[in-house]
């Protein structure tokens, strides 16, 4: 199915499901997706193999095209509801993140102080303490947590190195539940594979380690837009509401995006 990349360093504003007037950041190169993952239902399309050396934009060129942007949103008296790290991959892979993120905070906080700033991260860099500093300075600090069981998350996810799910929880409890997690139900075939992380035995595991993270809030959704692998089915909207139901009954702030 066709998928599509961000061909600017900021892009938008556009209208988000979650995050309102959201203007977006994108630190990874315009013309291919580079990332941790290579999910299946990725809008960026599949993580390629290259060797070819990764160009990034510097921190200078990221903080001028953003103050420009946010210089002319001004002039338009059009705020964001939110400055939002997405892109095309994982933003956190950045060799300048943090300090892009304190230009990031200073900018808003001259020209938007309304508005928050969130980034949506696999949670895959989040070893570096760099890394979980940064995040914990933003607004709206969103990581990913598709399933807890090891075969589905390899099938969903597919991580480009040797990490665990128990891995990944262990990193995510160092947030002290400073954190919001966003989960994407799917199910689907993937070479053979059948999966499903709706099942009763898959949202059990996964709410166990709710209750280990702590989260803030729960964001649970469905396929939205065009994916690189098409044997993939969207979640309806009862199993979403039931799902989110549950993770409620637990005292757990959830937020339903269907």
């Amino acid at each position: 199915m066709p998928t599509f990349l961000f061909n600017e360093i900021i892009f938008g504003p556009v209208k988000s499901r979650r995050l309102g007037i959201s203007l977006g950041v994108n630190l990874l190169p315009e013309d291919y997706k580079y990332c941790t993952y290579n999910c299946l239902y990725c809008e960026c399309g599949w993580t390629l193999k290259s060797d070819k050396k990764v160009k990034l934009h510097t921190r200078e060129e990221i903080k001028q095209t953003l103050e420009a942007k946010l210089k002319e949103m001004l002039a338009d008296n059009y705020p964001p509801d939110n400055i939002t790290f997405a892109g095309n991959g994982e933003p956190t892979i950045h060799p300048e993140f943090t300090e892009i993120i304190d230009d990031t905070i200073k900018l808003r906080d001259e020209y938007f102080p309304k508005a928050q700033i969130s980034v949506l991260s696999n949670a895959t860099q989040i070893h570096k303490t760099k890394i979980v500093n940064a995040l914990l300075k933003v607004d709206q600090n969103i990581l990913k947590l598709d399933s807890a069981i090891d075969k589905t998350y390899q099938i969903i996810n597919q991580p480009i190195s040797s990490i665990t799910v128990r891995t990944l929880v262990d990193r995510l409890k160092v947030f002290n539940g400073n954190l919001s997690i966003q989960t994407l139900f799917i199910k689907g075939n993937y070479k053979g594979d059948y999966f499903d992380n709706t099942t009763d035995e898959e949202v059990d595991k996964w709410i166990e380690l709710l209750q280990e993270i702590k989260p803030k809030t729960v964001m649970i959704y469905p396929i939205a837009r065009d994916t690189p692998h098409s044997d993939l089915e969207k979640i309806d909207s009862t199993t979403l509401k039931n799902i989110g139901e549950k993770v409620r009954a637990l005292g757990f702030n959830v937020n339903i995006y269907s």
